[in-house]
């Protein structure tokens, strides 16, 4: 048998350094998921002794991060907005960055006239949920709806939507490019969607190219292919004084924004940097 501490010092030096990963971290975070312990406990017991199953499994993992397999994937979790999110192969990784997305909404909803409203949300390419499952578990007066083509994301979805005990949030499967939403209305629209060059994606991080849905990354060939879908859509299903929030790409805020003021539907529009100073979140309001 070998102890936390040798795995962590095997698994650090299994893990090679690369762009977008932490190795000792990696190590720290996958130990903890077998043990089922915090990384504290981790620190507090590095001469505790770990049974040979656990440790292959360790060792196991610890390979396979090396390859570029996104750690999510294997400990089925990511954190975003505090919550705990269920995620699996063939759905994108939430990430930090797309908080700000959420923020926005919440923010907008507190700060003005739909402060204790009942508000309808739509979240399209919903994903795992981590947005729409955020803004349910946030704004307790909305009644969300999470739609994505993906039946592995509506599975998913269903998963976090159950897993926050959420009764305001519901995942519908549809295509935003051939969808007939009949008569529903929406006061608020949000969608971090696909918005990667195509010709980009080969050379994105391994963790994201190799293994992360393309369904989920490719924008088409200028990487603008969705949001001058959900404007159409937008246009059909919005509110009186509805809002529309898209995340965006680093160098897309000038082209997103004339989409949106070329479609002459909003009496504003505001965009949002992350926290690396880079432009995240283009927001139009009716």
């Amino acid at each position: 048998m070998v102890t936390i501490e040798k795995l962590l010092k095997d698994g650090t030096e299994i893990i090679r350094q690369r762009e977008f990963n932490n190795p000792f971290l990696d190590v720290q975070l996958i130990l903890s998921h077998l043990l089922k312990k915090d990384r504290i406990y981790l620190h507090c017991h590095g001469k505790d002794e770990i049974d040979d199953y656990t440790a292959e499994k360790f060792y196991e993992m610890a390979s396979k991060r090396n390859e570029g397999y996104p750690l999510q994937y294997m400990t089925n979790s990511q954190e975003f907005m505090g919550l705990d999110f269920y995620v699996c192969e063939g759905i994108l990784v939430p990430r930090p960055d797309t908080e700000i997305l959420v923020e926005k909404i919440i923010n907008i909803v507190n700060s003005g006239s739909l402060k204790d409203k009942y508000i309808n949300i739509l979240d399209i390419g919903t994903g795992s949920g981590a947005i729409g499952v955020s803004l349910g578990y946030y704004l307790k007066g909305s009644m969300v709806t999470l739609m994505d083509i993906s039946d592995t994301a509506i599975e998913v979805s269903n998963i976090n939507i159950k897993k926050h005990g959420l009764k305001n949030v519901k995942a519908v499967k549809g295509d935003i490019f051939n969808y007939d939403f009949e008569n529903q209305k929406y006061m608020i629209v949000v969608s971090n969607p696909p918005y990667i060059e195509s010709n980009v994606i080969p050379s994105l991080p391994e963790e994201v190219s190799a293994y992360e849905p393309k369904l989920a990354l490719d924008g088409g060939k200028d990487g603008l292919d969705y949001y001058r879908q959900i404007i159409k859509v937008f246009e059909k299903i919005h509110e009186k004084g509805a809002v529309l929030a898209v995340e965006i790409g680093y160098n897309e805020k000038d082209a997103v924004i004339e989409i949106l003021s070329n479609s002459n539907l909003f009496n504003l529009i505001e965009y949002d940097k992350d926290l690396g100073g880079n432009d995240r979140v283009v927001t139009g309001f009716l």
